[in-house]
């Protein structure tokens, strides 16, 4: 469905230890350092499927959050989503909208969790 993503992070290290926590549980690397030729830091984590990045904003400015904005990762069954989330919260995420679980809509049943990152973005994971 996509490439990659790249979310700017005002402090690069303490998003990295945040996304190296969540994404771990998933079963992916630590995020792997490369400095643009500018001299931004910018950590990747790869997988089969496309590229997940953090990155020193290139302009200067503080990173902001993207209100309304969320990013799903796909885990294999809810005890795996509880521990994403439990990892997001400990590593500097806090919870928001309802606990994890299943939720029913339009679309079927779901289970959804939201952390808000280090970042302030609200990632979800599905199953």
């Amino acid at each position: 469905m996509f490439s990659h993503i790249m979310l700017g992070a005002t402090d690069i290290e303490a998003s990295k230890k945040f996304y190296d926590e969540v994404l771990g549980v998933l079963g992916y690397g630590p995020g792997v350092l490369n400095e643009s030729p500018t001299g931004k830091k910018r950590y990747f984590y790869m997988a089969p499927t496309g590229i997940f990045s953090i990155s020193e904003p290139i302009d200067e400015k503080p990173a902001t959050g993207g209100n309304g904005s969320t990013i799903g990762f796909s885990v294999t069954d809810a005890a795996q989503g509880d521990a994403w989330h439990a990892a997001g919260v400990a590593n500097g995420g806090t919870a928001c909208e309802d606990a994890p679980g299943i939720r029913e809509g339009d679309n079927g049943k779901m289970y959804l969790a939201y952390p808000v990152s280090y970042t302030h973005l609200r990632a979800h994971e599905t199953s």
